[in-house]
């Protein structure tokens, strides 16, 4: 025994886990045939005993209810017919006995003939009462099993009993007839199921590798941990993209059930995505795939590289929380985003209506499906909202779809005292109403249209109001609709901030039009209302501020000045920059041309005088700090004189003046251009002088009409020469031909256009005399100049002009050289002009009582409406002007409509 044991305890102790199970499964299975054999042992014995009772019962009621046996039971002697019949059925049957009784147990048929008429021994009472008895009991021939069934009438009363009974060793004979082939199927059972263990720890021999025990323990310690104790989902799939294993984190965050192993991912209810995505077996790093509720993070590997098996592992983690954290981050971050792109769309520009716009532009549909933004009505002309907010103006709309029940652009409304927006207004708060189909107050304002905003689908408004550096300008409202979620609380911070910012944008264009305003009418004030009267030139002119939001009006100005001797200066400037500093300085410089054009000095001698004075005006201001430089400053000084048809230019800066010809024919005029005003006389200005045909335009401008950002000087330039020609025009069509053509929608300047078309003074207006050096002559040129007065109609001033002539011819052949030249022109004045070749001018001065002379000049000064001194080249003209009536310079040509602009700014 003890050798035996040894024996088995060395078979048992080998190291590799095959042999081990090798022989662990040999002693199983040797087990498992024991207890086979056992079990059949007693499955027999079990099962001959249900035969038994199964026989003895079948047998009992077939023959109690074979014809016959009620009626025999019935007869005056049961026992003759009930008896052979009881022998043939027993011995057909195979039982081992047939009784057939009474109801009172008396036997009418038994085996054994001499035991008929006795009372049968055992129970029979549950029968009599129409039942069923089975029970077994240890006869003369061993252990037996009987059945005791009623026997009855048509009418379904017992009327007798019949018992069958049969024993155990009867039945159960032929089941140890087939034993010997039981046992041999046991044996031949446990050889093959040995020979099976044998191959199967060969093949495990060679999976495990011949690992021992404690490894494999170690191993399925690791492998219990993955699959019961790791915090991270673990699914293998195997080579034909089934499940293999899934540990119970993985089962939690895919709701596996207990069955999933050997099933397909695409069967489960895990999302489309990550179940294709486990059925193909791609490689996958930390791809994001909602499955069950949640948010997972799914790596995936394949498991046949380096000789794996085919197929595939895959780790989850729940990455739900982290994706609310990061959700929040990254709404943090839209929002964000929102508010940095907010400050790179609204405020772009300095015009208020189209801030509003473009604050209702961009917030739909990123943070609305409505906007709608109100402002009161002084705050778009740059003035002071009222302390209330109940009239308001829409400025500003914007939505995802037309056609709502909300007011348009334009509508001036007024809000009612308990709206949200007046409410937010007044206040300065946001007002949130989450649910508008609660109709809590926002109605009031016209619940018709409440109503039918409602059954827009509308069902959230956030009104925020429009408040920078303390002012209330208005209200800004945000709308929600369909299927998108109300506002929240946490949106209306949100909408203060959006709203802020481009309150801020709004108050600064709101300032920007103010100054705009008063700096356009500084600078109409400040410009020439009406054109003065004079028949040299025919004028129209076209004035265009720029637009507030291209950066407002600027410096850009224009004249024309009479000047003696029936000529007429044209002038057209440009001071650098925009606003009040632009338009005032623009006035200084007007009233400074005018001032020294009274002193008729040549167009490039103005130029120096007023480069002078921009100068000392940068030097002023340089000082205090308080403005723009004025250098920079151009201008263009032409004089026109239709008395010979020449015209005088000179330019500082500013672009080259261009002419029309009668013929149609335009060109860019070549006049020298000079430095710009204000450079200190560092260089000279030029003076270039031509010759217009009668019927010429002369065309000026400023830089803001043929300034293009997209096309170079000469090409703009090109472009209005090609423009100005054509056929004969007058200048108010030529004005509105070149505006048309060539003013953008939103002029970026100032644009000043001026054109003059010339005329000549007949050769019967005016009358000229050579004078010699003789006191003598002054005389005669009395009288030529009188008869040429009559001549003209103008009698009514023949004295005063003698007196005039005969005082200017006598100073000059007094104190003047020749030649000496007398001129009278007759224009919307009488004009007297005396030239000698003196450099020297008289000055007025009041004589005393004992001075022979000296008051020449003064009477001049006297009966003339105007005089002075011009110089030329050759000497001086002392020039006098003296009025005419309105007959006498009736048909004295064309001053009707001289002036008459062709554009009002």
């Amino acid at each position: 025994m003890a050798g035996f044991l040894g024996r088995l305890r060395s078979a048992l102790s080998v190291r590799t886990v095959a042999r081990q199970v090798f022989v662990l499964q040999a002693a199983i299975v040797v087990l498992l045939v024991v207890a086979a054999v056992v079990t059949v042992f007693l499955q027999v014995r079990h099962d001959s005993e249900r035969e038994a009772r199964n026989r003895s019962l079948a047998v009992a009621e077939t023959f109690a209810h074979a014809p016959g046996v009620a009626e025999a039971l019935q007869s005056p002697d049961p026992s003759a017919v009930l008896q052979p019949r009881a022998e043939a059925a027993c011995k057909a049957s195979g039982v081992d006995f047939i009784v057939v009784m009474s109801t009172d147990g008396v036997r009418y048929a038994h085996p054994d003939p001499t035991q008929i008429g006795k009372h049968y021994i055992g129970r029979i009472s549950p029968a009599v009462a129409g039942g069923v008895v089975q029970e077994t009991y240890a006869g003369t021939l061993g252990p037996s099993v009987r059945a005791v069934v009623p026997v009855k009438d048509a009418q379904g009363k017992v009327v007798g009993l019949v018992a069958a009974g049969v024993t155990l060793k009867k039945v159960s004979g032929v089941v140890e007839q087939q034993l010997p082939m039981l046992l041999g199927s046991a044996v031949v059972a446990l050889a093959i199921a040995t020979a099976g263990t044998a191959l199967v720890s060969r093949r495990l021999k060679r999976q495990t590798h011949g690992l021992e025990p404690a490894e494999m323990t170690r191993m399925y310690e690791h492998h219990d941990a993955v699959l019961h104790a790791v915090r991270e989902g673990v699914l293998i799939m195997d080579g034909n993209g089934r499940i293999a294993l899934a540990n119970d984190e993985a089962r939690r965050l895919l709701g596996l059930g207990p069955d999933a192993e050997g099933g397909s991912p695409l069967d489960l209810d895990i999302g489309r995505d990550l179940a294709r995505l486990f059925a193909s077996g791609r490689n996958a790093t930390d791809e994001v795939h909602p499955a069950q509720g949640r948010l997972l993070a799914v790596s995936q590997r394949s498991t046949d590289r380096d000789g794996g098996p085919p197929g595939s592992v895959a780790t989850l983690r729940d990455t739900t929380e982290l994706q609310a954290l990061t959700g929040r981050a990254d709404m943090a971050q839209e929002r964000l985003k929102l508010l940095f792109d907010a400050g790179l769309e609204v405020g772009t520009g300095l015009d208020v209506a189209h801030t509003a716009q473009e604050l209702a532009n961009f917030a739909v549909p990123r943070f609305a499906d409505f906007v709608t933004v109100d402002l009161a009505d002084p705050v778009l002309r740059g003035g002071e909202p009222p302390p209330n907010g109940e009239d308001m103006r829409r400025v500003g709309f914007q939505g995802v779809r037309q056609g709502t029940p909300l007011h348009g652009p334009g509508q001036l409304i007024r809000f009612a005292p308990d709206t949200p927006q007046a409410a937010g207004f007044g206040t300065g708060e946001a007002v949130l109403d989450a649910d508008l189909t609660a109709f809590a107050g926002w109605q009031e304002q016209d619940p018709e249209r409440a109503r039918r905003i409602v059954e827009s689908g509308i069902h959230s408004m956030l009104a925020a109001p429009l408040r920078a550096r303390g002012v209330n300008m208005g209200v800004a409202t945000f709308w929600r609709s369909g299927r998108r979620p109300p506002f929240e609380p946490d949106d209306v911070s949100l909408a203060e901030e959006l709203v802020a910012r481009a309150a801020v944008s709004i108050d600064n264009a709101r300032r920007y039009t103010r100054e705009h305003g008063m700096a356009v009418t500084l600078q109409r004030s400040l410009l020439p209302r009406a054109l003065p009267d004079q028949n040299a030139l025919d004028v129209a002119y076209a004035y265009l501020p720029a637009l507030a939001s291209q950066g407002g009006v600027g410096g850009d100005w224009f004249d024309v000045i009479p000047l003696p001797g029936a000529r007429v200066a044209l002038i057209v400037g440009d001071v650098v920059g925009h606003g009040l500093h632009a338009a005032a300085t623009m006035g200084r410089l007007r009233t400074a041309v005018h001032n020294f054009s009274t002193l008729d000095v040549p167009p490039d001698e103005l130029l120096w005088h007023l480069d002078e004075l921009v100068s000392r005006i940068d030097q002023d201001e340089s000082g205090d700090g308080e403005g723009p430089p004025v250098t920079g400053a151009t201008c263009l000084y032409a004089v026109y004189d239709p008395g010979t048809g020449v015209c005088t230019l000179s330019r500082a800066g500013h672009l080259a003046p261009a002419v029309i010809r009668p013929d149609g024919g335009a060109e860019i005029l070549d006049v020298p251009g000079g430095p710009p005003l204000g450079l200190g006389g560092q260089l000279p200005f030029e003076a270039t002088s031509l010759r217009l045909d009668e019927g010429s335009s002369l065309v000026l401008y400023t830089d803001g009409l043929v300034e293009d950002q997209d096309r170079d000087i000469d090409e703009c330039l090109e472009r209005l020469r090609g423009t100005l020609a054509g056929a004969a025009r007058t200048p108010e069509e030529i004005c509105r031909s070149v505006l048309r053509e060539l003013v953008p929608d939103r002029p970026r300047d100032d644009i000043v256009l001026v054109v003059a078309r010339t005329r000549l003074l007949p050769a019967d207006r005016t009358a000229a005399w050579e004078v010699p050096a003789d006191p003598e002559a002054v005389g005669r040129v009395r009288a030529a100049a009188t008869r040429t007065l009559e001549e003209w109609g103008l009698e009514d001033v023949a004295f005063t002009t003698e007196l005039i002539l005969s005082e200017l011819v006598t100073n000059a052949i007094r104190h003047a050289g020749c030649p000496i030249h007398v001129r009278l022109i007759r224009d919307r004045s009488l004009i007297c002009e005396v030239s000698d070749g003196s450099s020297t001018a008289p000055h007025l001065r009041r004589a005393a009582t004992t001075d022979e002379g000296g008051r020449g000049l003064f009477l001049v000064a006297q009966f003339a409406e105007r005089w002075g001194t011009r110089y030329t080249p050759e000497g001086k003209v002392i020039w006098t002007e003296q009025p005419l009536g309105d007959e006498m310079t009736a048909g004295s040509g064309g001053s009707s409509g001289f002036g008459e602009p062709a554009v009002s700014g």
